[in-house]
């Protein structure tokens, strides 16, 4: 739905004053890039079973690209789970309230979004 640079401009917008974050983006091979940035783990978020599926095969792929780096999950809040951002435009699409799934700067820009011509 969104550019990189729109997500990376709202993602700036709600961790304003949360001085330990920092919003970037790359191309290219994950592990070319934790290298360039000199740090040694990734995190990555889990939701559901078929997620931890999808993220151990990369997890084991950046592994074997670059054995020194380490992947750590994290696991969401199980009132969370299902929740996806596919669950979340389809919602929005239809006029459905999504307040209780983003902050409020990204569902204005999620409506507004929507509301283009061409969506």
């Amino acid at each position: 739905l969104f550019s990189p640079e729109e997500r990376a401009a709202l993602l700036r917008t709600v961790s304003a004053g949360h001085a330990n974050v920092e919003i970037d983006i790359f191309s290219g091979l994950l592990v070319d890039y934790v290298h360039r940035r000199k740090t040694r783990v990734i995190v990555r978020g889990l939701r559901a079973v078929g997620d931890f599926e999808y993220e151990f095969q990369l997890a084991l792929m950046n592994r074997r690209l670059a054995p020194e780096l380490d992947t750590v999950f994290l696991m969401t809040d199980e009132r969370n789970f299902y929740v996806s951002s596919s669950l979340v435009k389809e919602v929005a699409r239809l006029g459905g309230d999504i307040s209780g799934f983003v902050p409020e700067t990204v569902r204005e820009a999620i409506v507004r979004k929507l509301a283009a011509p061409g969506f």
